[in-house]
């Protein structure tokens, strides 16, 4: 039994030492630009620009994939705050990708409910909760209003209200940094 139980804390040191050295090893930095595209960006995650989330987008602007107007829950605001931390010129939000609209979030009909968890498997930031065959409810203060809940749910118990507070995120002070170019 001693014997079993040194053999397996000297293969969790072994193990524990090789992971810190992998760590270690293979660390990679990222790339401050990106890092502040997607400070600037709403972090609704709600695919509107054409990319899965925020980061993804930042990565695209960041290497001129994509161009600073593409997101419609930042707005003309967000728009003006990438030019000006880009050092390029504001453009009008592409229609493309749709219309600036006023910060929702989604509240859920509770007694409408059937519990079916699409809802829950839909949401990119996790703001809603609940369990299989029970009512849901949606964390307001982590609603990023995406609405991408709304097309699964089959009992259409899913609205989309204005938000009247500020949002949760803010957009930092931007200063103009040159890009790398490749």
């Amino acid at each position: 039994m001693m014997i079993s139980i040194l053999i397996l804390s000297a293969l969790g040191l072994v193990f524990g030492i090789g992971l810190g050295w992998a760590a270690r090893r293979f660390h990679v930095d990222s790339d401050p630009v990106v890092e502040r595209i997607d400070a600037l960006l709403p972090q609704t995650q709600c695919g509107q620009c054409g990319y899965p989330g925020c980061r993804p987008y930042a990565e695209a602007i960041s290497t001129e994939e994509a161009d600073i107007n593409q997101c419609p829950p930042g707005g003309e605001a967000g728009i003006r705050a990438l030019a000006d931390l880009l050092g390029r010129e504001p453009k009008p939000l592409n229609p493309e990708n749709g219309e600036e609209t006023s910060k929702t979030v989604v509240l859920i009909d509770e007694s409408r409910c059937i519990g079916c968890t699409l809802c829950i498997q839909a949401c990119p930031v996790d703001a809603i909760v609940g369990a299989a065959k029970l009512m849901h409810t949606v964390i307001r203060s982590e609603c990023t209003g995406c609405d991408l809940c709304l097309p699964p749910c089959p009992v259409d118990c899913i609205d989309i209200i204005v938000e009247t507070h500020k949002p949760r995120w803010h957009r930092p002070r931007p200063q103009t940094i040159p890009l790398r170019v490749s």
